[in-house]
């Protein structure tokens, strides 16, 4: 099954003050977008990658075309809105959308979302994890488990772009407790707790 991974990267960032757009935030010296395709071109699933961007993040799309990646550039409307229009324009069929902001993110953990799409036979999937678990990590950096049921979408969805159209797909939930994806960054906090994710991991490859 061929598969795109459509990168979703031309949202305001409202919620966190800094002086590059969010995406190109860095992260021991790399653009934090970066992390995210590179997870995707290393994932045996995905065959091509698409990012979007916007009239909100052109600093963005004018550094990755610099590297060449396949950018395009979407009205900026909204989430669901923009992804329709890349998966229309570009009549994408199986697409894996995900945010940029999730730089943890990993080529398996993607490989088993595809894989999770296909046994499902659904035309829809979206990956959610406990409402208290997303709100512990990115609050303290560690797994809050508690009795609650209620799920948080983590930015990462796989749909058919032949079926688009449709008011309503049926959908694959997929529930998960790992870290990769629980931990987007919103606010400062979350980049340095990222920052310090990756500065961790690095250090341990090191040794």
């Amino acid at each position: 099954m061929t598969v795109t991974g459509l990168v979703m990267a031309g949202g305001k960032g409202t919620r966190i003050v800094a002086d590059l757009e969010k995406p190109l935030l860095e992260i021991n010296g790399k653009p934090m977008i970066l992390y995210v395709i590179d997870a995707l071109r290393g994932s045996k699933e995905i065959e091509d990658v698409v990012v979007a961007t916007s009239k909100h993040t052109p600093k963005t799309g004018e550094n990755l075309r610099s590297l060449g990646v396949n950018v395009i550039e979407t009205p900026g409307i909204g989430y669901i809105e923009d992804t329709q229009t890349v998966v229309k324009s570009l009549r994408l069929g199986k697409t894996l959308v995900i945010s940029a902001d999730i730089p943890l993110v990993t080529s398996d953990f993607i490989d088993e979302v595809v894989h999770r799409y296909e046994a499902s036979g659904k035309p829809a999937l979206a990956v959610t994890c406990p409402e208290s678990f997303k709100k512990g990590v990115n609050s303290v950096g560690e797994p809050l488990k508690r009795e609650n049921t209620r799920l948080a979408p983590v930015g990462v969805n796989v749909l058919d772009g032949k079926r688009i159209d449709e008011k309503e797909l049926d959908e694959e939930v997929m529930v998960t407790e790992r870290l990769e994806v629980a931990l987007n960054v919103n606010t400062l906090e979350d980049l340095e707790l990222v920052r310090s994710f990756v500065g961790e991991a690095e250090s341990n490859r090191r040794r």
